[in-house]
């Protein structure tokens, strides 16, 4: 084999590997994103029946792309894992095509949130990429195995198992890692503003007119003004450049009584944001430890409302059944997902700023939120947490490939790097 060729099959399997271990990853860490994404597809594709097995589907999606990247890396089970990859990108690389065309979804997600990605560049970023599949799936019997036959199948299981042991931990908490705009962190006000000088919107206002039961569209400056045969029927308004986009643009809190109270609350010392985008379908598991946490807060002179895209009589409906004891504003759905990954979910606001984020299973004891400073104290904590999962998931994926690296030293086989 010419050195270059071998080369070029390291480079090949590695690069591919980092892309599906990173792509698979972000997925991992975020199912209830995935879910959201796969419903976005269904209702796009007028499969709204399949919603029920969006969460299942973005869970299974996840493991596979971080299984293949992770045979892919470790050279385990490549004549399959080279099928599985050009099957993978052969059907991605169709369907961004058509995405791109027809943008039916905005944003594929190919990358979770942690890379937004338009759909002509996600189609050429799989083109880019092709070559690469091709050169691996063609030269697929050139690599000998990682190990015997049977452990290598064993570390497909252990990688499938990892993979939804991940999804399982992020569904049930929060994920280890947040890309979303309302990190903790975060600024709200600050990150609604759009700096001085950046591009807005351009829009072009489009008149329709009929004549001899055909509508046509003009501009302003084309339309027949002067033909009275032409009859007005509507305009409309159509973007013809993005302007700049801030991280968070739809932030808006509507209260029942008083109307837009989105200003009062960033403006509050402390605010707690009960996030549940639908209530009848929230979990009321936790459902007193919040109404406990609500009335700690009123106590304290805190402000607790609770946000929801629900209808008014959903809501309704909710508070009597569970005698809630805080109001229920209504926010935009998706602002609400992307708020807290939970349903429901807890946030607190200090000033403005995200200091806590909270799954309904994970939410501290009113004692917790009697210390003082109490920002400075729930952002320390959750800055702690979130490092030592993050080194804690880093650590034992370095483990688990050493391990496997001395194990195959054992077999005597070839050693990881090698392209056969």
């Amino acid at each position: 084999m010419q050195p270059l060729l071998r080369t070029l099959l390291i480079v090949s399997r590695l690069l591919m590997g980092l892309v599906f271990i990173f792509s698979g990853f972000v997925k991992a860490l975020d199912p209830l994103g995935s879910n959201y994404k796969f419903i976005d597809y269904f209702e796009a594709f007028g499969m709204s029946g399949l919603a029920p097995l969006a969460l299942y589907l973005g869970i299974l999606m996840a493991a596979a792309e971080l299984v293949i990247g992770l045979c892919l890396i470790m050279g385990v089970r490549m004549k399959v894992t080279g099928w599985a990859l050009l099957l993978f990108m052969s059907f991605f690389t169709v369907l961004t095509f058509f995405l791109a065309i027809f943008n039916p979804v905005s944003d594929c997600g190919c990358f979770g949130d942690a890379i937004k990605l338009t759909n002509w560049q996600t189609f050429f970023k799989n083109l880019a990429m092709f070559p690469f599949v091709l050169l691996i799936f063609f030269c697929r019997g050139q690599y000998k195995n990682f190990t015997r036959a049977a452990l290598e199948w064993f570390y497909v299981a252990l990688f499938f198992f990892a993979s939804f042991a991940l999804s399982a931990h992020c569904m049930h908490h929060l994920p280890v890692f947040d890309f979303m705009p309302y990190h903790v962190g975060q600024n709200i006000p600050e990150a609604m503003a759009i700096p001085e000088g950046a591009p807005r919107d351009e829009y072009r206002t489009m008149l329709i007119y009929e004549k001899d039961g055909k509508q046509h569209e003009f501009t302003d400056a084309d339309y027949p003004w002067q033909d009275t045969t032409w009859r007005f029927i509507d305009s409309k308004s159509v973007l013809v450049n993005q302007g700049y986009t801030p991280p968070v643009y739809n932030f808006s809190i509507t209260h029942p009584i008083e109307g837009d109270i989105t200003e009062s609350i960033l403006e509050e010392e402390y605010a707690f944001l009960f996030v549940a985008p639908k209530l009848e379908k929230s979990s009321v598991e936790h459902i007193e430890q919040i109404k406990q946490l609500a009335t700690f807060a009123k106590d304290k002179g805190y402000t607790f409302v609770g946000l929801t895209a629900s209808t008014q009589g959903a809501t309704a409906d909710f508070s009597a059944q569970h005698h809630i004891n805080f109001d229920i504003c209504s926010t935009d759905e998706t602002t609400l997902k992307s708020m807290v990954r939970a349903h429901p979910g807890v946030m607190l606001l200090y000033h403005g700023t995200v200091v806590g984020k909270w799954n309904a299973n994970d939410l501290p004891s009113t004692g917790f939120f009697s210390r003082q400073p109490l920002a400075a104290d729930i952002n320390a904590l959750r800055q702690d947490g979130n490092t030592n999962l993050k080194w804690a998931f880093i650590f034992a994926t370095l483990v688990a490939m050493l391990l496997m690296v001395i194990i195959n030293n054992k077999t005597g086989r070839k050693k990881i790097g090698r392209y056969a």
